[in-house]
């Protein structure tokens, strides 16, 4: 670091390495360095800075830290040359394309105690961070299930993997933050429509450590772009749209209703509905921010790799109860600490 402030590298231009891009050279007591990316920057991406055809000729400009925004197959690789370097690195998600790759990186930047995260972007969402802290002051009371729908149109950037671990570990990563507990089982079905080697749907069914009921719908196969998480508890239930970062909250009623046929149709009394104002601030510059609050030693609000491990021991497991045909528990020796 120097006294201008962070050194930062960024590898990838593509569809999230632009915005990377953008945001980290505006980002408060961050200089952007070096871009790299073999195709160049044909764009204007970079936002005026150098481009670099390689990992190696990017450490040799002495960054502090690199947002790695490459293909998921290139993950391993280039963190690793990161975290051989002693580099802090931002790991675009998923943490890598296997789950022994995961663990390699985490141990590679662990053993040098390196600062290291996943962008699991869902984490700086409003909506879902409004909702977390409402769960963490007991608003909702016990929770029973969490529902997830993301779904929509096949989106052509993406050719090295299928809809799990694409668009899946999210709703996997941000059910597992927002509660505060792990994954113990989970069955699953996937499809494959569009003719491309890898599964476009996913259907899941599963269990967390305190026993919350899960559901995950996720497809490239809708016209319609869908962002939904649902929680419900026994004071009511809390929908995220984080399309648009809006919250809303439906009330348990304290007062039953009258009505006999209709209190035994709906077996809960309705209450208030309240949509929740919240300041909206845009959920990348909140994930850079936090990273560089972390490098400087600052906070540890960050997605670490070794949660982003435990996100893609999970997703593995779903591809695993497809294949298979089978619920696959995951004990916390399958799932990392």
């Amino acid at each position: 670091m120097t006294a201008a402030g962070l050194r930062a590298g960024l590898i990838g231009l593509g569809s999230m390495g632009r915005h990377h891009a953008r945001v980290l050279a505006g980002l408060d007591g961050v200089t952007l360095v070096g871009v790299v990316d073999p195709m160049g920057d044909k764009n204007g991406w970079a936002q005026g800075a150098p481009v670099l055809a390689t990992v190696e000729e990017l450490i040799a400009l002495g960054i502090d830290y690199a947002v790695v925004a490459c293909p998921t197959a290139l993950h391993e690789e280039v963190g690793l040359k990161l975290a051989d370097a002693g580099v802090h690195a931002l790991i675009e998600k998923p943490v890598a394309d296997t789950v022994d790759g995961a663990r390699r990186l985490v141990e590679a930047f662990e053993s040098r105690s390196l600062v290291a995260g996943v962008g699991h972007i869902e984490r700086c969402n409003p909506a879902l961070r409004s909702l977390r802290s409402r769960l963490e002051a007991g608003e909702l009371g016990e929770v029973f299930q969490v529902v997830t729908r993301r779904q929509g149109p096949f989106p052509h950037r993406i050719a090295d993997v299928g809809v799990v671990k694409d668009l899946a570990t999210h709703d996997i990563d941000l059910t597992g933050w927002v509660t505060g507990q792990q994954y113990t089982s989970i069955a699953a079905h996937t499809v494959s429509k569009s003719g491309r080697p890898h599964e476009d749907m996913v259907s899941a069914v599963g269990q967390l450590s305190d026993g919350t009921m899960v559901n995950h719908l996720v497809n490239w196969l809708s016209p319609l772009k869908e962002r939904f998480t649902s929680v419900t508890g026994e004071k009511g239930c809390f929908i995220a749209d984080t399309l648009t970062a809006d919250l809303t909250f439906y009330s348990n009623a304290a007062i039953a209703t009258e009505w006999e046929a209709l209190r035994a149709f709906r077996g809960v009394s309705e209450g208030d509905m309240i949509r929740y104002a919240i300041p909206k601030r845009e959920p990348l510059l909140v994930e850079h921010e936090l990273f560089r609050d972390a490098v400087l030693g600052k906070g540890d609000d960050i997605c670490t790799l070794r949660q982003g491990l435990r996100t893609v021991e999970v997703a593995a497991a779903v591809l695993d109860s497809a294949d298979r045909g089978v619920t696959v528990r995951l004990t916390p020796e399958d799932v990392a600490s």
